[in-house]
């Protein structure tokens, strides 16, 4: 195909040429071909300004971040088909402070609509101008409700799954929580608990509740002690063990490992509880597992 071009012999003519445009292939003043425009668009949308630039410099455009910009803004609104099926919730521009509403086709799991407030006054005006909408999916915030009920009268509410599985989560702990007591047959008693076989008499006498821990413990101690006998410095002690000074002292002044144990190593601390754990446990098995309440 051969493109014309018109040349003006009048000199007053502030036009001296003009070409011929081809649909679909060149625009006027555009120095892309329209296939290229298109390829420049999409990366726009996939990467937005500053990456789109980019990645058109590896495709051998060079083009600014505001040009692919200028591109997305160029681009016509699509068109988007009337949802059936149409999902309302609530989002935060300022979280809790102000909130509006947002609008989901659930079929294409695509965003229709913000609205800037969650009114049940604007989600109704929004319905009631799209007669097609056969299922309103929902959270209960009594406004969407209500709103969803004069906005769409013919439209069935339903809840969302997400809601639904939450719902159920709470609703089946709160059962269990009330019915505790009922599996108490199930546990076997306390003073089967009691009769079971005492620990050796190492282990019973160990400040520990970890034995691992307690027999780390005195390796550590025991090598301290033995370098410091055969005549070795805490700093050389430090540097063959690859421990701290304060380490290394804390191992050094303890005559014996069990002057170490402390924290959270220490299960047979006294507690402020101490007092009330029967009462504790008896409320803990009865259901009550607020420790509030407790």
């Amino acid at each position: 195909m051969v493109l014309q071009r018109f040349f003006c012999p009048e000199s007053s003519c502030a036009r001296r040429t003009f070409a011929e445009q081809m649909p679909g292939l060149t625009r006027r003043h555009s120095r892309w071909t329209e296939r290229l425009r298109s390829t420049l668009a999409a990366v726009g949308l996939a990467l937005a300004g500053r990456a789109g630039a980019r990645m058109a410099r590896a495709f051998g455009v060079s083009i600014s971040r505001s040009a692919v910009l200028r591109l997305i803004d160029a681009l016509p609104e699509p068109t988007v088909p009337a949802p059936q099926v149409v999902g309302v919730d609530e989002y935060a521009t300022r979280k809790g402070r102000v909130y509006g509403t947002v609008l989901v086709d659930v079929e294409t799991r695509r965003p229709v609509d913000l609205l800037p407030d969650r009114e049940a006054s604007s989600l109704a005006a929004w319905l009631a101008k799209r007669p097609g909408i056969e299922i309103v999916c929902r959270d209960r915030a009594p406004f969407f409700a209500k709103g969803a009920t004069a906005g769409a009268p013919q439209a069935t509410q339903v809840a969302d799954r997400w809601h639904l599985w939450h719902n159920l989560g709470e609703a089946a702990e709160r059962a269990v929580a009330r019915h505790r007591q009922c599996l108490r047959v199930l546990l076997p008693d306390r003073e089967a608990k009691a009769e079971a076989p005492a620990p050796p008499e190492e282990m019973a006498n160990s400040p520990w509740r970890s034995e691992r821990f307690a027999n780390r413990v005195r390796a550590r101690h025991a090598t301290v002690h033995a370098l410091l006998e055969a005549g070795h410095s805490r700093r050389s002690i430090g540097r063959q063990l690859q421990m701290t000074h304060r380490t290394v002292k804390s191992l050094a002044d303890a005559a014996k490992p069990e002057d170490l144990f402390h924290g959270q190593w220490q299960h047979n601390r006294t507690s402020v509880l101490d007092e009330y754990k029967p009462y504790l446990d008896e409320r803990w098995d009865e259901g009550c597992t607020n420790a509030w309440k407790l």
